[in-house]
């Protein structure tokens, strides 16, 4: 044990947060820093599972991959929203590494808390980008957590913009840059935010709703601009502020249509964002092949021929047509779409 002690010491004097646990993820030391940050002594937390300081706001896939890479004997990095003692929230970088010392596997944590980090201090251009689109997404759940099936419907959005984005820009020749084409694709998971604001009676109502609750509906994206305003003004950080043109573009006028029908702004053609056209059509096609407590989910083959009928009308006849070849060209390499 006075071995183990000994490499203890060693990650213990770290200037970051650090958190070692057992195999079985039980807390045998935490160092000066993470008391600093977290609130909580030595002797607090000695002999607690690990994960006592969750606040429920990460999302479960986050922490599937994180076992499911540990099993794997990999070490695990990502971010995390923990809570503090005094029960405030802390969003961290964290690396969690198995060691093998004496026969004994132990995992040591290491924390950044991303709201402290220094101006100036060092992070990569590919980490900046990966610790964005995990914000998003944290952000984009949380905001929507009252729907428990919404995290699904948030991840195939994003991953079919990407498709359709890269797509596009490749068979129409439009010069987009990758990081621009990564923003958007990013930034389509938070399209909907608006909808925390909406009342759950009227977002999941059966059957058809009246005018009244309609023009309720129809306030979701400016609600999820203000939200998003907010947030990433309280974080001062590029971390969301960077292309914050872009995600605002998207909650605010994913709605919209090309004949000029769509809310809020009542924009119509290149007047809408090209960005928040490419996830319009997107939106609309999952929205349409899932199901939802309040509608049943159509046929594929039916809510393609939808977007067909409505290229021109409610969404830009080019962007449809990228999206009909790319799911034709998905189709053959059965990939699934």
């Amino acid at each position: 044990m006075e071995q183990t002690a000994t490499w203890f010491s060693h990650y213990l004097r770290l200037a970051d947060a650090v958190v070692i646990t057992d195999e079985h993820h039980i807390v045998l030391e935490v160092n000066e820093a993470y008391e600093r940050i977290a609130g909580y002594f030595a002797k607090e937390v000695r002999g607690l599972r690990a994960g006592f300081f969750k606040s429920h706001m990460t999302p479960s896939s986050t922490f599937n991959q994180l076992k499911q890479t540990l099993k794997e004997g990999r070490s695990w990095s990502g971010v995390f929203i923990n809570r503090k003692k005094n029960g405030d929230l802390w969003h961290s970088s964290m690396t969690i590494t198995p060691i093998e010392q004496d026969g004994n596997v132990y995992y040591v944590g290491i924390f950044r808390e991303l709201e402290q980090l220094r101006e100036g201090t060092y992070i990569s251009r590919r980490k900046i980008l990966q610790l964005r689109t995990e914000l998003l997404r944290v952000l984009a759940i949380s905001c929507e957590i009252q729907d428990p099936g919404i995290e699904d419907h948030l991840k195939r959005v994003q991953k079919l913009t990407k498709k359709l984005v890269f797509f596009h820009n490749q068979r129409c020749r439009l010069g987009l840059s990758e990081e621009y084409m990564e923003h958007v694709a990013n930034s389509s998971i938070l399209h909907d935010i608006g909808k925390a604001g909406i009342p759950e009676g009227i977002l999941y109502k059966p059957g058809s709703l009246s005018h009244y609750e309609r023009m309720i509906i129809e306030t979701h994206p400016l609600v999820g601009v203000d939200i998003f305003n907010k947030i990433s003004k309280e974080f001062e950080t590029d971390l969301l502020q960077e292309h914050h043109e872009i995600t605002r573009n998207i909650i605010l006028h994913h709605h919209e249509k090309w004949d000029g029908s769509g809310y809020p702004s009542r924009l119509k053609g290149q007047e809408i964002p090209f960005e928040a056209r490419v996830v319009s059509v997107i939106d609309v096609f999952d929205a349409l092949t899932c199901r939802r407590a309040y509608k049943e989910a159509w046929p594929v083959e039916k809510a393609l021929s939808f977007i067909q009928e409505q290229k021109g009308v409610f969404f830009e006849p080019e962007i449809v047509d990228s999206f009909i070849q790319l799911r034709h060209q998905l189709k053959i390499a059965e990939t699934p779409f």
